[in-house]
């Protein structure tokens, strides 16, 4: 029963980072509500790299840096880098 536990113990931890991606992390497929927290959608920085960035309507909910604009293929926007 013991080998189990640990067993069980390995496996909370391997999964404990499968998870949806938070606000600045990288994500594979821009577009994708899916990918990233809830308030946040997958968006593409560039043409090698996507990042979950927070939704948003409009720029008074972005920080400073970023502005509120629509991520490609969807009706959905995003903050972003100015």
């Amino acid at each position: 029963m013991t080998s189990m536990k640990r067993w069980m113990a390995a496996l909370f931890v391997l999964c404990t980072g499968c998870g949806r991606g938070d606000v600045g992390e990288a994500c594979d497929k821009s577009g994708d509500p899916d990918e990233c927290v809830d308030e946040a959608i997958c968006t593409k920085e560039s043409e090698t790299s996507t990042t979950c960035r927070r939704r948003c309507t409009d720029d008074a909910q972005c920080p400073a840096t970023e502005k509120c604009n629509g991520v490609s293929a969807t009706n959905i926007k995003s903050c972003q880098p100015k």
